[in-house]
């Protein structure tokens, strides 16, 4: 190359250089775009009110584990992160920390933060005895369902891990991965709530270990926990998040998203949600909103609820006057559903761990209803059935009796036909007819049917073939 081509050459390259120097530092300096910019009030509206839905799950979750991790020590159903706390007797009417409680399982539940190592569950031999371990991750997506129907009740380890982690495990573990890092253990052991089954049961419960894989192999103690005297321990849950404004409903929000990563299928979501500025892990303020569009996303909680509300008539199959959703547990994309879940019945299972029939009508106690199961028509089960009523919030409704449910743990009389009658009612339907009887409160309630366990083969809840019998009025 010639001496002028060369010098040439040399000063292109450096005109070049200068440009994209230029045209660096100009980018560096172009202010970033303005949450909001390019997108009208209806659209604000309508991208907000998806992500109350979407994110409803996961702050439920949070709200929920706040509360129930917010002790120094195990006690009361409640207990520190990463550390199990055991229900030992049947919820009373005025427990208020999930809604549509179970009145027949003894609960073993634990809240588990993977994000500084796994942590390793150990499930003693049950001897027989029904019992399910779902593990829900922050989305409450059943992640994993260990118990009778999956692995059987033998002795059993798991190593549950986060995201993001990569290692080795103990001889003869399992692991379980979660794609987030706050994780959810809700157990369930059978239990016939005799003083004698209550004490066998505590004793199993005794044996459901969690400990640090740093630890394993090694003497465990449990850290102190701290109770925070700022978390409402008082209010249900689902009342301190249905009452949440946007604003700090959405701050929550990105900061939860951080942690616990949304699933590749919520891409488009998360990109509309970007253009009003709500950015997992970034801090949002619905002030730095143009003040037409932090109006409009201010509406979301209540356009959000009222979605909802409509979505609860349309999300399952009614039969005989009961709606049974076969998709719980498990949601991809549908994010009206899961956060319908969320409100009225947290951390539901797969339908093949259990089922749950919820009357669409609402009655009232002045009424006398029965729910007849003709002869050989009872709930088709491996493991049990449940008939529990709830009141116009779903959580139990105190009465005398203090019993909530009905189902297989108890002795419930049969008819001349063979047919078994539940009475539905405030008042007692008499002496004889009591140990049928689910007492009711006066003010509204409604019935849920559990079947753990159900039936795969004919007659089965799972393929149509059977269905619950139709609540009717009294004769």
């Amino acid at each position: 190359m010639g001496r002028n081509r060369f010098a040439s050459a040399v000063r292109l390259a450096a005109v070049l250089a200068l440009v994209a120097l230029l045209a660096a530092c100009a980018q560096k300096k172009a202010p970033a775009p303005k949450a909001g910019a390019g997108i009208t009030p209806a659209e604000a509206r309508a991208v907000a009110t998806e992500a109350y839905l979407y994110g409803y799950p996961l702050v439920t979750m949070e709200m929920t584990r706040r509360v129930m991790t917010n002790v120094a020590a195990p006690e009361n159903g409640h207990a520190p992160m990463n550390e199990f706390a055991h229900v030992r007797r049947f919820p009373p009417a005025n427990f208020r920390d999930v809604t549509m409680p179970n009145a027949d399982t003894l609960y073993s539940t634990a809240w588990l933060d993977l994000s500084a190592g796994p942590m390793v569950l150990s499930l003693p031999d049950t001897r027989g005895r029904y019992y399910l371990m779902p593990i829900l991750s922050a989305w409450t997506g059943v992640i994993a369902s260990p118990g009778s129907r999956t692995t059987g009740t033998g002795q059993q380890t798991y190593v549950l891990t986060g995201p993001d982690w990569r290692g080795s495990l103990p001889p003869d573990a399992r692991e379980i991965k979660s794609p987030t890092n706050m994780v959810w253990i809700l157990g369930r052991t059978s239990c016939t709530g005799t003083a004698s089954d209550y004490e066998s049961v505590h004793a199993l419960q005794n044996r459901y270990t969690l400990k640090p894989l740093s630890a394993w192999g090694k003497p465990y103690d449990p850290p102190v926990g701290r109770a925070d005297p700022a978390v409402d321990m008082k209010t249900a849950v689902r009342d301190q998040v249905d009452a949440m404004p946007a604003g700090p409903y959405f701050r929550l929000l990105a900061k939860l998203l951080r942690d616990n990563p949304p699933a590749p299928g919520d891409a488009p979501l998360l990109a509309r949600m970007a253009a009003l500025g709500l950015v997992p892990g970034k801090d949002f303020d619905l002030g730095e909103l143009p003040p037409e569009l932090a109006l409009a996303a201010a509406g979301a909680p209540r356009d959000g609820q009222a979605r909802m509300a409509s979505a609860a008539r349309s999300t399952a199959q009614v039969v005989n006057g009961w709606s049974v959703d076969l998709k719980m547990g498990v949601y991809d994309s549908d994010y009206t559903r899961r956060a319908l879940t969320a409100h009225r019945s947290l951390a539901a299972n797969l339908p093949q761990d259990a089922v749950y029939a919820v009357s669409t009508g609402w009655y009232r106690g002045e009424g006398k209803y029965v729910v007849r199961f003709p002869a050989g028509q009872l709930p088709p089960v491996n493991g049990f059935w449940s008939l529990t009523l709830y009141d116009g919030e779903y959580f139990f409704a105190a009465n005398p009796l203090n019993r909530f449910s009905l189902g297989s743990r108890d002795a419930l009389k049969t008819g001349e036909d063979g047919s078994v009658t539940i009475h539905v009612q405030h008042e007692s339907p008499g002496p004889d007819k009591e140990s049928n009887w689910l007492p009711a409160p006066e003010k509204e309630f409604n019935l849920v049917l559990r079947l753990y366990w159900p039936k795969s083969a004919p007659p089965s809840i799972l393929d149509g073939s059977w269905a619950p019998p139709e609540i009717e009025l009294a004769r």
